[in-house]
């Protein structure tokens, strides 16, 4: 018996299968669209095909994430809090905060034992703690947005960005380089911003582990960027475009054996 998560946040869908045992079996991620539907029905078609799955054998399918209710084929519905609570904890048994950033919304989320939720906060009104922020540095750097963190390492003396808008921001950023300021610092000086960012979200009740979750994660230097503001390790997860996926696709396998 096999069970799915799909995952359909702003910027991307995610997909993960497991087997009865909780281990993940396939997996798949493509970019959100117009027809989140009928993208969300071709890529689970694509993992199963791909990983040499017959359909019937999904016994259960949860949808999460902001396009979850457009999603008809799944079987019920769960939220991305809880479904990323949910992935973080059974990866990290012993996590307390999942700062998860992701292309246009970021959260901070705060667990009590067993994976639990015991609150959360979250950005969803302004793009200067998400991804999009890093994405408007790679089009004014002409490279992939995955590619902006590896020039990070070259960094001697981050750049102050003072803006809280991106909008503004991006006339600042614009400016710097105008002004011969070298991109790395550049980089770093907008990694810095949405590390600040976060932390000012979380407050003083930021307790350790630290996981950071999200497609933002995979950007190298985030993570370190996070602890210094956050004045606490931030460990990547295993899977951190994956996690609420993987969370939705273990309720899956709890909900099916509820029917059994």
């Amino acid at each position: 018996m096999l069970f799915a998560g799909v995952d359909a946040g702003s910027r991307a869908i995610k997909i993960v299968i497991i087997d009865q045992f909780c281990k993940i079996v396939a997996s798949g991620v493509c970019d959100q669209g117009v027809n989140q539907t009928l993208l969300a029905e071709t890529l689970l078609e694509d993992v199963i095909a791909e990983s040499n799955i017959v359909r019937t054998e999904l016994k259960y399918i949860v949808a999460s994430g902001y396009g979850r209710d457009a999603l008809e084929f799944a079987d019920t519905t769960i939220t991305e809090i809880t479904c990323h609570a949910r992935g973080v904890s059974h990866l990290n048994p012993y996590a307390k905060t999942i700062v998860d950033i992701g292309g246009q919304d970021s959260k901070l989320i705060r667990l009590e034992v067993e994976g639990r939720v015991r609150d959360f906060v979250m950005n969803d009104r302004c793009a200067a703690g998400t991804g999009r922020f890093l994405e408007v540095v790679a089009e004014r750097m002409n490279m992939p947005v995955t590619d902006v963190g590896l020039c990070v390492v070259d960094a001697d003396n981050p750049a102050i960005i003072s803006s809280m808008c991106v909008v503004f921001a991006e006339t600042e950023i614009i400016g710097l380089l105008a002004s011969g300021e070298r991109p790395e610092n550049i980089v770093a000086g907008v990694q810095d911003a949405i590390a600040t960012r976060i932390a000012a979200m979380g407050g003083r009740s930021v307790q350790e582990p630290v996981i950071f979750t999200g497609g933002v994660a995979r950007i190298k230097g985030m993570d370190e960027a996070l602890s210094v503001a956050l004045k606490h390790p931030v460990q990547v997860s295993d899977h951190p475009q994956l996690t609420g996926a993987l969370g939705a696709a273990l309720f899956a396998r709890e909900r099916s054996g509820r029917l059994a």
